[in-house]
């Protein structure tokens, strides 16, 4: 079993909570900035990005709050999590990344979900 570090990180988006779990939450909205294409069955979901494939099981999730999927190969405890936290004075939306990662690839992995996170930015007109 390898030991996986948990890591998180912040982005600030311009949508309604409403709107951004619809892109986090929905096949068809994460296959327009997370994936190539996204598949459902009930609470499992295929990832597809150029002919691969990857599983992952939904685990839970809260309307307009947070979605939180684990990878079906995974043979640790790790999971990701997109969490949409609300200010509260300025009721600036910010999406909230929780994953895993081996401790030498955080770095490159906060870096891809930069790019992800980038695409959903332009997907919902977000700065």
């Amino acid at each position: 079993m390898s030991d996986k570090t948990k890591y998180e990180i912040e982005f600030v988006i311009q949508s309604s909570p409403q709107l951004l779990y619809q892109y986090l939450s929905t096949p068809s909205g994460l296959s327009e900035w997370f994936a190539d294409n996204v598949n459902s069955r009930g609470e499992m979901f295929t990832f597809i990005w150029d002919g691969a494939e990857e599983e992952a099981k939904l685990l839970k999730r809260k309307s307009d709050e947070f979605v939180r999927f684990a990878w079906v190969d995974n043979e640790d405890d790790s999971f990701f999590e997109m969490r949409i936290i609300v200010d509260e004075i300025t009721k600036d939306v910010s999406l909230f990344i929780i994953d895993f990662a081996e401790e030498d690839e955080i770095e490159e992995a906060k870096m891809l979900w930069q790019n992800q996170v980038t695409d959903l930015k332009q997907v919902l007109g977000s700065n």
